[in-house]
């Protein structure tokens, strides 16, 4: 063992031995290092399974076991976005506590009120808990948070990079703040990720005033040999519902993953239940045991729960059909192989996936990718043309190969969410001036692109007539209105984002999981759910429950979902791909079929050395070459102007009507500065959950914070507009 193993206490060390370990890992040792030695607060970045929360715990329960405090409370805050990876880690943390006697308390929605009271009259050792839970606990023991955390030592927050940009991150960044306040001294900060882009935004994040300071922790080596390939498929207009594709895709993976553990990320609820009912219908009819099940955030905790024991079983074979509810760090154990059905949005998340592969020693990660496309016929689309949804997905596979993932974006106002963090501290204090407010929340709290003027309008927004969230009291004290005091006293309140009422499935008194309520069902109609098909009984509205029972046919619900945005430099690289001539050695000959069809086709759209391709009177293609942000900044302008938009991966198609200026015109104008109002056709403002109190005013500057980039828009047409225009295109000639 290391010089760092001899740094760790006794009871750890005996852990380490009953675990059979030869040595520490490198990226645990320099932890151990660095935690023992100092304060400062930490990142440590490594692959799924690569010791990471290992590297933080050790030395921090060393900590608790050889140096202990006399301050009462919980000592170690370990902060985690799902119930199920807090549920597992206080697995996994139990077997290195019990040795040393430290409790463990895991919190969330489905912990036992026992449980908590006697955590709350008992605060010692280590807390592990969700941002929802951590937020309630602001709100309903208010006064008793400094009690609770006087001893607190170090934050653990886990899966870091999933909440750098997001309003959980904020939230959870808020929160932070407003603890440090309460015990009147700063706690050290630990952040656990495996997948992580700019590590100066990281370090921003886990500590705004002082990122310099945090300490970097990174895993070194390249990781495992990967093996990749991208099949692709076409599937005909004809073909309702793309049931052959569906099915081609369906034997290829029960050929190749039947008999070990893997991963299939099929995109959206409804993909995941189509691929699952597919999979097992196969092993039906080939009578084999079933090993292929559904996994996503609908189905019930305890179908979840099965198919994640399945998985750690290494005498069962399983596949789990998934959305992203496997993507983060829950450990479920080495899976032979990850796929990925469709294009992913973002680099980062297919980083993150891949890292389920290729964790045992000597065997490599591997990645399976699908890309479907549709079949291209006279009256095509030219975007399908161009095979987006491939470029994409070789696109990301490249950027990955590169270790390159997206930035999260930091000049974000984030309004919903301050709105939100207002109401939890005026519930948490009783009461609280608005100038303490600001104190807190913006000028040392998350929200600091809120200048005092902005934050005046926001809070005058939530007293109005219409909202009634605040109100103010004669002494200046602000305090919860009518509806703020019924938001913050419903549990939903706790969550920052929106959580849509659902139905609940029951089959023979049976919990199957829930649908969202924008699905139309209606007794008699068929439903494929959690990889089985259902006949609907009865619909109970009052309720929201759905009676059910088992059927021999049935069509997959439909499920929300929000696709995300497409960074600049993931459309750069699919553009390279269509000006290029490289072909990618792990494509297959349907895959590349279908990027020597994609070039050829943009060869034909004639950009040359310019950006637009000109389809007659006042219409074009726009190779914006720029991601979602930018490229929606135009799209808005133009619609601005009367023209008709239709927005691609990189591309606009524009069409001109008769109050339509000329569209060149109309560029140059744009390139040279002329302001435009992006919301003239007065586009939908409501993302988010608190929005619905926000004035008009309010929702343009959070969406150009956060959804567009209106500062890129003069950039953008500047270089469209670099080259003469082209010769008109004929819209049936590619």
């Amino acid at each position: 063992m290391t010089a760092a193993f001899d740094r760790l206490a006794r009871p750890i060390q005996k852990w380490i031995r009953g675990q059979g370990w030869r040595e520490l890992r490198d990226i645990q040792s320099r932890a151990a290092h660095v935690i023992l030695g100092s304060d400062t607060d930490t990142i440590i970045a490594a692959t799924t399974a690569g010791g990471k929360t290992e590297a933080a715990f050790l030395p921090l329960l060393s900590q608790l076991l050889d140096e202990p405090g006399e301050a009462v409370g919980f000592e170690i805050l370990y902060i985690a976005p799902l119930k199920a990876l807090i549920t597992d880690q206080a697995r996994r943390l139990a077997d290195i506590c019990d040795e040393a006697g430290i409790l463990v308390t895991p919190w969330h929605g489905d912990v036992s009120s026992s449980v908590k009271t006697r955590a709350l009259k008992q605060p010692k050792g280590v807390l592990l808990i969700t941002p929802e839970s951590l937020e309630a606990l602001f709100i309903r023991r208010g006064l008793e948070i400094a009690r609770l955390f006087a001893a607190t030592r170090a934050v653990v927050i886990d899966e870091l990079h999933s909440v750098l940009d997001s309003e959980r991150g904020v939230q959870m960044r808020s929160l932070l703040t407003r603890l440090e306040f309460v015990v009147k001294r700063p706690i050290r900060r630990i952040g656990l990720s495996a997948t992580l882009g700019d590590m100066a935004l990281a370090r921003h994040y886990l500590r705004p005033d002082r990122a310099d300071a945090v300490e970097l922790i990174e895993a070194k080596g390249g990781g495992s040999e990967l093996r990749l390939q991208l099949r692709g498929y076409v599937a005909s207009p004809d073909e309702k519902d793309a049931l052959p594709v569906t099915d081609a895709i369906a034997d290829h993976l029960f050929a190749h993953l039947r008999g070990s553990d893997n991963l299939v990320f099929a995109g959206s609820r409804q993909a995941v239940e189509i691929y699952a009912d597919r999979l097992r219908l196969l092993c039906e009819t080939a009578h084999l045991p079933q090993e292929f099940y559904p996994h996503h955030a609908s189905l019930a905790r305890e179908h979840r729960d099965f198919v994640e024991r399945r998985l750690k079983d290494a005498q069962l074979p399983t596949t789990a059909v998934c959305t992203s509810t496997l993507e983060l760090g829950i450990d479920i154990g080495d899976v032979a192989c990850v796929a990925q059905i469709g294009a992913p949005f973002s680099v980062a998340s297919c980083r993150q996936r891949l890292g389920r592969s290729g964790r045992r020693e000597g065997k490599p990660a591997v990645l399976r990718q699908y890309a479907i496309e549709a079949k291209v016929g006279a009256k095509s689309n030219f975007s399908d043309r161009l095979r987006l949804g491939l470029l994409r997905s070789i696109a990301a596979i490249e950027l990955l190969l590169e270790g390159w993932c997206e930035p999260p974006r930091r000049d974000t106002l984030h309004l919903s969410t301050l709105v939100h963090q207002i109401l939890s501290l005026i519930a948490e204090r009783g009461g609280a001036r608005a100038d303490h407010l600001y104190a807190l929340l913006c000028r040392e709290g998350p929200f600091r692109q809120v200048e005092p003027p902005l934050f005046a309008d926001v809070l005058r927004a939530m007293g109005a007539p219409d909202a009634r969230l605040v109100e103010q009291a004669a002494e200046g004290l602000l305090l919860l209105g009518p509806e703020g005091e019924r938001l913050v006293d419903h549990y939903s309140f706790y969550a920052v984002f929106q959580t849509p009422e659902e139905y609940r499935l029951v089959a023979a008194g049976r919990e199957l999981g829930t649908l969202p309520m924008d699905n139309l069902v209606a007794p008699g109609m068929l439903l494929i759910f959690s990889g089985r098909r259902w006949q609907v009984l009865e619909v109970h509205d009052c309720d929201r429950v759905i009676l059910v029972k088992p059927a021999a046919a049935g069509v997959p619900p439909i499920f929300g979902g929000d696709p995300g945005h497409i960074h600049d430099r993931v459309i750069e690289r699919m553009v390279s791909l269509l000006e290029g001539d490289h072909v990618p050695v792990y494509l297959d000959e349907g895959a590349k079929d279908l990027l020597a069809e994609a070039r050829a086709n943009y060869a034909r759209l004639d950009f040359g050395a310019e950006n637009i391709a000109w389809l007659g009177e006042n219409a074009a293609i726009l190779a914006t070459r720029a991601g979602t942000l930018k490229t929606m900044t135009l799209a808005l302008a133009l619609r601005g102007r009367d023209f008709t938009v239709q927005i691609h991966d990189g591309f606009l198609e524009v069409f001109g009507s008769e109050d339509s200026p000329p569209l060149d015109h109309t560029l140059a104008a744009l390139a040279g500065g002329e302001e435009v109002d992006l919301f003239g056709h007065s586009p939908s403002l409501l993302f988010e959950k608190f929005h619905p109190y926000l004035t008009d005013p309010l929702l343009k500057l959070d969406a150009l914070s956060a959804r567009l980039d209106a500062g890129a828009l003069a950039g953008l047409c500047r270089q469209l507009l670099h080259s003469p225009r082209a010769e008109p295109v004929q819209t049936g000639s590619i």
